[in-house]
């Protein structure tokens, strides 16, 4: 990672999640299982999912009874592809506080996420099976380790599932909010 600001991740559909888990169960330390709902919002004044790709996401989360405040801005390729992000993430104490307060500045609410996370360690990946109401299993890997060549992490990322045998593989560049937003426009680029 090359600040702490940035991030090197894959969200991937996967079509066996079990050669994963068992790995996982086997080889990696594990961290939590969680419940997490997600909102997110836009500003009226510039709103974010009007825009193809859409590279900013500003969200509330809360996570069995722990809250945050989250915005991403993805870095994109000429393809329109994210290859890392500038997320800057903090705790809050009272959502339904944050919520008044966006209303106040016009910031809308756009879409609810709701989703079981299970999350484990390994080596310098931090990789979570998440199972999202209405959308099904995804697998997140994000690098936790030092490098500048994002290409090549997510690269070894797509290659250490395909070892495990997890079958189809699709990259999945929008998100879980704009799958949910926009599901007539959700493109997966097979691996």
């Amino acid at each position: 990672m090359s600040s702490n600001d940035t991030e090197i991740e894959i969200k991937v559909k996967i079509e066996n999640a079990k050669p994963l888990i068992s790995f996982l169960e086997r080889n990696a330390k594990f961290k939590k299982e969680e419940k997490q709902f997600d909102e997110y919002f836009t500003p009226i004044h510039r709103n974010f999912v009007s825009i193809r790709p859409v590279k900013e996401w500003l969200r509330l989360r809360n996570e069995n009874g722990k809250y945050s405040i989250n915005y991403k801005n993805w870095q994109c390729n000429k393809d329109g592809k994210a290859y890392s992000c500038d997320e800057f993430e903090t705790h809050v104490e009272d959502l339904d506080t944050i919520k008044k307060l966006f209303a106040a500045l016009d910031i809308k609410p756009l879409v609810k996420v709701d989703k079981i996370r299970k999350t484990w360690n390994y080596k310098d990946y931090e990789i979570s099976v998440d199972t999202v109401i209405g959308l099904g299993v995804f697998v997140e890997i994000e690098f936790k380790g030092e490098s500048s060549n994002h290409k090549k992490v997510t690269d070894d990322m797509i290659e250490f599932l395909k070892k495990l045998g997890v079958g189809k593989i699709q990259r999945d560049y929008q998100g879980y909010s704009f799958s949910i937003l926009f599901p007539n426009e959700v493109e997966y680029q097979n691996e």
